[in-house]
């Protein structure tokens, strides 16, 4: 794990808030030279602690606005199952996140889609075909106070 002190921490709020900041004006927020400031940047990537910059989309314009979290239980806890799973949901556009987790079921999906029109038809023609799914449960967003990837 990388050491990340306070002046690095200011810097990656600061891009995390926004990654189009110029150098000077990222430098001007946390109180770094210009020249000091890009050494920590460019440090920052080199290390992988920074590992990319992307563009903030409006679901809502981009027909992503209907969002649904859904736990999905295997019916055989093979490895060639997980695989054959994460295959088929790493294919899905619907699937914005994939998460093998610990507990009642094996996988939590973010699945993103127009409309409950459109997740139904995900949940019917793309999930409910997938080998080894034996039980889907589906949690519609209905509102987010809070999303820091936003």
């Amino acid at each position: 794990m990388t050491e990340i002190d306070a002046l690095n921490r200011k810097i990656l709020r600061e891009l995390s808030a926004n990654g189009r900041l110029s150098n000077l004006d990222l430098a001007e927020r946390v109180g770094l030279s210009p020249s000091a400031c890009l050494r920590r940047v460019q440090e920052l990537e080199r290390r992988g602690v920074i590992r990319g910059y992307r563009a903030r989309l409006d679901p809502a314009q981009t027909g992503r606005g209907f969002v649904v979290y859904v736990t999905v239980g295997l019916s055989e806890h093979s490895k060639a199952a997980q695989e054959g799973f994460e295959a088929a949901m790493a294919r899905a556009p619907e699937v914005a996140e994939c998460h093998n987790i610990a507990g009642a079921f094996e996988y939590l999906l973010r699945v993103e889609t127009a409309d409950l029109a459109a997740y139904k038809a995900f949940h019917t023609d793309t999930l409910g075909t997938v080998p080894h799914v034996r039980a889907i449960t589906s949690h519609m967003v209905m509102g987010t106070s809070k999303d820091e990837r936003s």
